[in-house]
């Protein structure tokens, strides 16, 4: 349970204003560079038409109303915006919500969620392709998401909570709960919409969650990644379902014992791919390949021994496309399921996605086409569309955008027979004749991994490079793009291989660049966040640490946090059934050793590290005689949202640093 009461002893913060009145703070660095990327505009996602001639996609400009536009991939100068004002839209300048497009089979029309009608509820519109006023369908309460026509073009299929208190996921600040607990759950529901009535029929049963689903080619089932039971918690044990589209009847095809994304169908029907490997968060997906016949039976790994992380994928036609997280770069790969070969279609060091935040690419019908959003640390995001590997760029409305920090580059290191990736971000203005200070920042997951990719304003560690820092960013072992095994590898040994990997990536810097070691930071969020507590426990070699939304004691974790099912694949047991292996790996068990002046940072509705965790970490520091700071953001969840938050987020923890190393 969650109580406002807790945090209200701690530091509330209001406005940026008030903050650095309060503690005599200059933005500097930091405002520049949140002012800087406040220029980008974003693009949220872009999908292509099934004719392969067409791309859609949304862009987020700065303070307006998104905009969801639509060009000629051969004539990408005469976009357009796709929805026209018509009845539904606001009076004034306020700002509404809008994405989630799917076209139709026939490539004729587009379907959207939008806020128009009443702010804060989305409802399913579609608009002709050409252009045009768009329709609203429904008129429903909940949160709706994951919308996708049926083969036939008759139905339109999405994801749907009933009621909703707030948007699905772990990282969304939680609902304050108070009385008795844990009597509602909201479950999340595929509910189908007639495109010619609008007439809305729930297809999914009430006690099960469905995080994904995919349609069969003849349009009369559904293949289903769901659980019953807490839609935030339990996709670590979902299971592949079918569901029939006429009656509804579920059926469980597959227990997996692994977490798994992607279900795909076969194009004849038989069989349902889908990626399974060990994954630490929801919709951050890595693994291999596997494949079940749709009318039952044991699955099989299509891609064993895979150096890569399978990351998302389409089966159109003979071949299944899949996105890769690979060495700390983005890949594309074509896989034959019939002999298991594959051929690498595109590779480089960048970010790529169809929607943000998801590893992915949209797909024409026949996979011979698709369109993604692109961008690197040093470019940023532009839609890019055509023939896979060779698209051309789309969009240029970030053209005039500029990074303000330095260049980047891959290194590696080997430590304990592992070969070890990373990223080093140079000092904005470096000279090789100077000694510079340098940021390790590691990264959340811990199954995840660093590509270069264009900053967002949320714990945007480029500030550092801005500010002439080196910045680290390994992916040790337990990370993406080496391949299952090596995410394998930090089971039952959380801190322990994997800071190893980190110091040693610390010394292979050092010792071959101008970096001071006597200046050596640390920092980061989520598992990042424990990393940093945990590494203070283990070495003072780093001058100071910042701590965002950590983990500090793994068996009190587990009661207080809202996904405990993640942690037993990790883990081996619950907490309850062997404690030893979550002390083994919790900084507090080690907390006398610490002499590194650590800030500590996190959201008041945090579900996934609640803030106990930094409270008691911060306790144990301020007894000890430790210079520390606890923050906690104020209505905010795992994902800071507030662009006053994260510019205080930026702002003190460079000054953190600053004042340390000096």
């Amino acid at each position: 349970m969650i109580k406002t009461s807790f945090a209200i002893t701690l530091t509330f913060l209001i406005s940026y204003s008030a903050i650095a009145q309060t503690n005599g703070q200059n933005p500097g660095t930091a405002e520049e560079v949140i002012a800087q990327l406040s220029k980008t505009q974003a693009i949220t996602e872009t999908v292509i038409s099934p004719d392969g001639t067409r791309v859609a996609w949304v862009t987020l400009p700065s303070g307006t109303a998104p905009r969801i536009q639509v060009a000629s991939i051969d004539s990408p100068a005469n976009a357009k915006n796709l929805v026209g004002a018509g009845a539904a839209s606001r009076k004034g300048s306020e700002i509404y919500e809008e994405h989630g497009i799917a076209w139709s089979p026939d490539s004729r029309s587009v379907a959207f969620l939008s806020d128009r009608s009443k702010p804060g509820q989305l409802q399913l519109y579609i608009v002709s392709a050409a252009g045009g006023i768009a329709k609203r369908l429904t008129s429903l309460t909940g949160f709706l998401d994951g919308v996708s026509w049926s083969p036939n073009g008759s139905t339109i299929a999405m994801l749907f909570t009933e009621n909703a208190p707030r948007a699905s996921g772990p990282v969304q600040p939680a609902t304050i709960q108070t009385g008795v607990i844990d009597t509602q759950i909201y479950e999340q529901r595929v509910a189908l919409v007639d495109v010619a009535t609008g007439a809305v029929r729930h297809l999914s049963p009430p006690d099960l969650y469905v995080y994904e689903y995919d349609w069969s080619p003849d349009g009369k089932t559904l293949a289903a990644i769901a659980a019953h039971g807490s839609g935030d918690n339990n996709w670590y044990v979902a299971e592949l379902f079918t569901i029939d589209v006429g009656s509804g009847r579920t059926n469980s095809l597959l227990k997996p014992g692994m977490q798994i994304a992607s279900p795909r169908w076969s194009p004849d029907g038989k069989s349902i791919s889908f990626i399974g490997g060990l994954m630490s968060d929801e919709g951050v997906v890595g693994g291999d390949i596997f494949l079940v016949p749709a009318a039952g039976g044991p699955s099989r790994n299509l891609t064993p021994g895979l150096k890569a992380s399978a990351a998302s994928l389409v089966w159109p036609r003979d071949r299944i496309l899949f996105t890769e997280n690979i060495d700390g770069e983005s890949g594309v790969v074509a896989l034959d399921p019939a002999s298991g070969e594959l051929k690498q279609l595109w590779r480089g060091p960048e970010n790529v996605s169809a929607t943000q935040g998801n590893f992915g690419l949209s797909f024409s019908a026949d996979g011979n086409r698709s369109a993604l959003i692109r961008s690197s640390d040093q470019h940023p995001p532009e839609v890019w569309a055509g023939t896979t590997g060779s698209w051309r760029r789309i969009t240029s409305i970030n053209q005039n955008v500029k990074p303000l920090w330095g260049e980047s580059r891959s290194i590696h290191w080997a430590n304990d027979g592992f070969n070890i990736q990373g990223w080093l971000i140079y000092p904005r203005n470096f000279d090789s004749s100077r000694r510079y200070p340098m940021i390790v920042v590691v990264h959340g997951g811990p199954s995840s991994a660093v590509r270069p990719s264009w900053p967002g304003t949320f714990f945007n560690t480029t500030v550092f490079s801005a500010d002439n820092y080196f910045v680290l960013m390994p992916n040790p072992r337990g990370s993406y793009g080496q391949g299952e095994a090596f995410t394998r590898a930090n089971v039952k040994d959380f801190g322990y291989g994997d800071l190893r990997d980190i110091l040693a990536g610390v010394d292979e810097v050092t010792k071959t660049l101008p970096v001071d070691k006597e200046r050596v930071g640390v920092t980061g969020w989520s598992y990042g966040g424990f990393m940093t507590m945990w590494a203070v426990t283990q070495t003072n070699r780093f001058r100071a640490a910042v701590a965002g939304a950590g983990i500090a004691n793994w068996q009190s974790y587990y009661g207080q946090n809202g996904i405990d099912q993640w942690m037993i694949p990790f883990f081996g047991a619950s907490v309850y059934d062997d404690p030893a292996v979550y002390a083994r790996s919790s900084p507090m068990n080690f907390i006398k050793t610490v002499k590194t002046p650590t800030l500590i940072l996190v959201g008041d509705r945090d579900i996934e590290c609640p803030t106990p965790q930094s409270y008691e970490f911060w306790h144990a520091l301020k007894t000890l005689g430790v210079p520390t700071q606890l923050v906690v953001y104020e209505n905010e969840g795992h994902h800071i949202a507030r662009r006053e938050h994260r510019l205080d987020i930026m702002t003190r923890s460079l000054n953190w640093f600053n004042q340390h190393f000096k």
